[in-house]
């Protein structure tokens, strides 16, 4: 374990280390920055909005499996649910069943199922918006990170030759100034990284919930819409056989 004089002195080094660095590492320093800034941003923001939604859809399908079929007792408390996804594609499942012909006549269930498509797709992409931010500064970040280093050590090399000493001591200062942007680059790429793959896990669970979901809605749906006269001649020969 580090102690804390040990860990205020490396920070001083680094310190010094940013402070000796060329005008190129500076700015490549600050790029890095700007992204982990961005990138932390989302990475907090997403991470609190993914927990209130996995928490607020297990109360959502408890609500609507509790309701037994009465879809306008579920739709009265949605709104208290939100941000879960399963809230928006009940709704857009629902709206569409309301929409319909009134009470009486037959329900178009595959209008229904559209509408619950298209309510799923939406979520997922909201869900995965500004996570492509994440990807991006994952894959180039290094990469900055070690234009910089490239840079600075040609620097340093060239200061050595003009120098004219041919010693470490004389080199050393600029190289480990030069690594510190491959550092940097590192360190704004490899929690973009694990933020990256772990939501997009998360994005893929919540599919697959609502998915389940929107068939357990049109079962639903199908249970409470009155059947159509094609579909009570096709019960009537069924219980005949």
């Amino acid at each position: 374990m580090t102690s804390p004089p040990a860990l205020l002195a490396l920070t001083t080094d680094v310190g010094n280390l940013i402070a000796q660095a060329g005008p190129v590492a500076h700015t490549v320093l600050a790029l890095l920055f700007l992204f982990s800034v961005i990138s932390w941003s989302i990475i907090l923001s997403k991470g609190t909005k993914f927990r209130r939604m996995r928490a607020q859809s297990g109360r959502f399908l408890r609500a609507f499996r509790k309701a037994n079929g009465r879809l306008q007792d579920v739709s009265a408390v949605s709104e208290q649910f939100k941000p879960s996804p399963l809230v928006s594609v009940f709704e857009g499942g629902y709206e569409e069943y309301r929409r319909q012909s009134g009470a009486g006549s037959p329900r178009n269930l595959p209008a229904v199922q559209r509408a619950v498509q298209i309510a799923s797709s939406e979520e997922m992409t909201q869900m995965e918006s500004r996570l492509p931010w994440l990807a991006t500064t994952g894959a180039i970040t290094p990469f900055v990170g070690l234009f910089g280093t490239v840079w600075g050590i040609i620097d340093a090399f060239q200061g050595l030759g003009n120098a004219g000493a041919a010693t470490l001591r004389a080199v050393a200062p600029g190289i480990s100034a030069a690594l510190i942007t491959t550092a940097a680059g590192l360190f704004t790429a490899i929690p973009a990284v694990i933020a990256y793959n772990q939501y997009m896990q998360q994005i893929r669970e919540f599919g697959a919930r609502m998915d389940d979901f929107g068939l357990e809605l049109l079962n639903t749906v199908d249970r409470s819409a009155p059947q159509s006269p094609a579909r009570m001649r096709e019960s009537v020969v069924l219980e005949e056989r």
